[in-house]
């Protein structure tokens, strides 16, 4: 009889378990214990490398974890159709782990063009413009991402991330607000497919307006250095008297420096008539 059932039942009638089938049971592998360890739940990326938000539209689903800290920064071209090329500068986001699976957000942004940066989520979400003119506007980002559950077996990985930009200069001075939820998977030769869909206000010289931006990209790792990806993203304005719709497909690559630095770029075409031309982000990641 196995010595767990034999302790259960002497137990049970209320008659003490012999000291040879105690020493049993301690002396078992630990291999019979299949459950009695807790669950582990990590929400942080892999512990050895830097996963940023900016190697893609769709931010990662992995936090940076307690205590540490990443700092991005970027610059965005876009070569828009109908108005002058917008340049957005420095992008930057400093994302602290308050605890495992909370960090906090702080950064700040400048763009010149003819319309809003519309490819960089670190710069807040626009749908196009079509004013002949330059614009000159600055914003500062404030937040948090959370994670919410880790991957086991067909449930994904995802977080969630809650953003605010408020303008510190040029002629808007609404705030914007930005809720993303993003999930995804990645398989044992390391390939990930994430996928997020944003939801943010917008507001336009007193035109309020709601944005949705879905995006899916998938990250391929080349060595132990490189990655590539190819991603789909769209921006949809709603309740706008002329609604809009972007889209993008755009690839890209990343290299570790080291463990802690990341450098990458992605381009991207516009497939729909409101959309840039062509666009490329160029930018970094460092963790300490």
């Amino acid at each position: 009889m196995n010595a767990r059932v034999a302790i259960f039942l002497l137990a049970w009638i209320g008659l003490p378990p012999s000291d040879a089938i105690l020493a049993q049971v301690v002396n078992s592998p630990r291999e019979s214990f299949p459950y009695s360890q807790p669950l582990e739940l990590e929400f942080t990326g892999d512990e050895d490398e830097i996963e940023t938000d900016r190697d893609s539209f769709t931010p990662a689903t992995s936090v940076v974890g307690g205590g540490r800290v990443v700092v991005e920064a970027a610059w965005s071209f876009l070569d828009n159709r109908a108005v002058p090329e917008t340049h957005s500068l420095p992008e930057s986001i400093v994302r602290w782990g308050a605890i495992d699976w909370l960090e906090l957000h702080l950064g700040w942004n400048y763009e010149v063009g003819g319309a809003p940066n519309s490819v960089a989520g670190n710069a807040g979400d626009g749908d196009g413009g079509d004013e002949p003119f330059l614009e000159r506007e600055s914003a500062m980002l404030y937040g948090l991402k959370a994670a919410l559950t880790s991957q086991d077996g067909w449930r994904p990985q995802s977080a969630v991330i809650v953003q605010g930009f408020t303008p510190t200069s040029g002629r808007e001075t609404a705030t914007q607000v930005v809720a993303t939820y993003v999930l995804g998977w990645q398989s044992a030769s390391g390939w990930k497919w994430d996928s997020a869909l944003r939801y943010g206000t917008d507001s336009a010289e007193g035109d309020h307006a709601n944005l949705w931006a879905p995006s899916t990209v998938l990250k391929i790792p080349v060595g132990e250095r490189w990655a590539v990806h190819g991603e789909y993203f769209g921006v949809f304005t709603q309740g706008r008297e002329r609604a809009g719709a972007i889209h993008y497909f755009s690839p890209g690559v990343h290299y570790l420096i080291n463990p802690d630095l990341e450098v990458g770029i992605r381009v991207g075409w516009g497939l729909s008539d409101e959309a840039a031309n062509f666009f490329s982000n160029v930018g970094l990641g460092w963790r300490y």
